[in-house]
């Protein structure tokens, strides 16, 4: 409002919009919000025009009819805001109110579009600095808002979309409400279909990272009864919109997804998300969990993880451009970014923390007492010793002019007679077996954690090997002893007793961690509303939503109906007092949702 362009670097929840919303109403003339999906333009206006802010889209997904209809209402003066995306920028006939005006605001949304070095770049996010200078008459303010930004895409925002000593604004990355846990399931099918239906009724994602993946898994869930839905790129637009609908109107409960689907998606009552396959990187794990719990409520955030989901990323990842070619700096870069991911996933140190780290936002605390790492029983371990046998089988195996991965190198230190084995004749090594009474997993964990370290290091893309890194002759000689944290090999005690806590199996079945209660269970933020009546004002909600042909959380989100429940109002005045209840829905729905307050009875 002070005339100054804006980069704002806020989480998922956080309510960017709200932030150049307002300013649209407030300015004179129409503000232009370039967005990049179709999905997020409809849902923003959706919920727009049912607060009674006047706004609009254009894309292709309108009749002639509408498209000309909406063009009409601009050029009346009656849109404030503007939805568009960034390729329709390019057209000389971007209708304006009046041709002499030029838009006071103009919003670039998922503003990381626009770096090659963000996760998701669009050539088509280039042209807009072009089209900001292209405006006759005064310049607009430029307002670039993004989820996920790490200093190096920040400062690819501002310098490409030319934006003039902007307010730079980062409200932190924390989200307090999800819980993060990382499993190493052996059998992701499995382990997938017990969370799933440990989740009743809860609207929750599952992204997978290729579309046979997405196929396999709406196969398996439907099968057993759930009722999900899928969306990728391979399918035609009209099964996507439908799929997409169905979800959006809690008409399936479960959306199976690769990451074609979701940037902005509005729904705000995502209890849960699942990555059936590890992402590419951080940037995108962040931003695809982050859709679970924008309403404020608690939520889980779950990584199935294994190691085929390194090589399945670095596969992706080293994919030649149009023109056959792969810029070695851009697949460095990409590499290093999964490296992190990898980390994130095989760490023991606190989930949120790491995940802060990667955002440059130190977190104050070691412990957030809300991820998986935390809440597992570790005990510090001199592990110098098992460190140095899995050096010297890497040395050996270099000394043969061979290199091996993780799980070839597990085999070798607890001595497998496997076909692999003796066919190159590794069961002749000096290090065959001196590590038989270790189990794998420990050996993985350690292995991981000497690559996070350095002393060892990964090559290769498809097969990844491990080399040995630097530091690895000081461990050798015992000049530096290495230490980590490492699950207690005897199952703790469970929680038994403590009220909002459950334990869990980890992907090892030799240990067992502590977290807090998943949506399934009654939690605690539940614990204190009546659920009849919750559920009464759910089916109302419902059946508003189905006149009015909107997703229900439109009309208000689930967290608004817990406030309801909590206050109790008997009046417009105290129904006013609840947590998303503004003037217009006041007046719209007030007195339907009090009726159903009043002459409710508990059973």
């Amino acid at each position: 409002m002070g005339g100054q362009d804006i980069l704002a670097v806020m989480p998922t929840g956080a309510g960017k919009s709200i932030c150049y919303q307002i300013p649209a109403m407030l300015l004179p003339g129409m503000t232009l919000v370039i967005s990049p999906l179709i999905s997020l333009m409809k849902d923003q206006v959706n919920a727009l025009r049912t607060a009674g802010c006047p706004a609009a889209f254009l894309n292709s997904s309108l009749t002639p009819a509408e498209y000309a209809r909406t063009v009409a209402e601009i050029r009346g003066g009656e849109v404030k805001l503007l939805y568009i995306a960034p390729e329709r920028l390019q057209r000389a006939n971007l209708p304006m109110p009046d041709e002499n005006d030029t838009p006071p605001l103009v919003v670039i949304d998922e503003a990381h579009c626009v770096s090659q070095w963000g996760h998701d770049f669009r050539t088509s996010y280039l042209e807009i600095a072009g089209f900001i200078d292209s405006i006759v008459g005064l310049r607009p303010i430029t307002a670039a808002f993004t989820a996920t930004a790490t200093p190096k895409v920040k400062e690819d925002i501002e310098r490409l979309l030319c934006l003039r000593e902007p307010v730079s604004i980062s409200t932190g990355f924390d989200r307090p409400n999800l819980y993060f846990e990382v499993r190493k399931p052996g059998n992701k099918k499995a382990a997938l279909l017990e969370y799933v239906g440990e989740q009743k009724n809860l609207s929750g994602i599952v992204y997978c990272a290729t579309r046979k993946a997405v196929d396999e898994t709406y196969e398996l869930l439907s099968r057993n009864g759930f009722a999900a839905t899928r969306y990728h790129a391979g399918l035609e637009d009209g099964a996507r919109r439908k799929n997409q609908d169905d979800f959006l109107y809690d008409r399936k409960t479960v959306m199976i997804a690769t990451n074609a689907f979701g940037m902005g998606i509005d729904k705000s009552n995502v209890g849960y998300v699942v990555h059936y396959n590890m992402p590419k990187n951080i940037e995108s794990y962040y931003q695809e969990a982050g859709r679970a719990g924008r309403d404020g409520s608690n939520a889980d955030c779950i990584l199935l993880y294994s190691g085929q989901d390194v090589r399945i990323n670095d596969y992706l990842i080293s994919g030649s451009d149009e023109n056959g070619e792969c810029d070695p700096e851009l697949l460095a870069h990409n590499r290093e970014l999964l490296r992190q991911m990898t980390f994130y996933a095989t760490g023991n140190e606190c989930l949120r923390r790491r995940l802060l780290s990667y955002f440059g936002e130190e977190s104050p605390k070691s412990y957030c007492g809300n991820c998986s790492n935390c809440l597992t029983e570790y005990e510090e371990a001199d592990v110098t010793l098992e460190a140095r046998k899995i050096i010297s089988c890497v040395y050996r195996l270099k000394q043969r002019d061979r290199a091996f991965g993780k799980t070839m190198i597990c085999d070798i230190l607890r001595g497998s007679k496997g076909e692999k084995i003796k066919r190159f004749g590794l069961d002749t090594l000096s290090v065959w077996g001196i590590m038989a009474e270790t189990k794998s997993p420990r050996i993985r964990a350690i292995i991981d954690f000497m690559i996070d370290d350095g002393c060892l290091e990964s090559e290769g893309s498809e097969y990844p090997v491990v080399v040995l890194g630097h530091g690895c002759e000081e461990i050798l000689k015992e000049e530096r002893r290495l230490h980590m944290k490492l699950p207690r090999e005897r199952m703790p005690e469970t929680a038994k007793g403590k009220p909002h806590e459950k334990a869990v199996s980890g992907g090892d079945p030799a240990y067992k961690v502590v977290e807090t209660f998943s949506h399934g269970q009654d939690m605690p933020e539940e614990t204190d509303i009546d659920r009849g009546l919750f559920d009464e004002l759910k089916e109302l909600r419902k059946r508003i939503a189905m006149k009015e042909t909107v997703p229900a959380y439109i009309v208000f989100s689930d967290a608004t109906l817990r406030d309801m429940c909590r206050r109790k109002p008997e009046s417009l005045t105290q129904l006013a007092e609840v947590k998303g209840v503004g003037s217009v829905k006041l007046e719209k729905y007030g007195e339907t949702f009090l009726s159903v307050i009043r002459g409710y009875r508990p059973p």
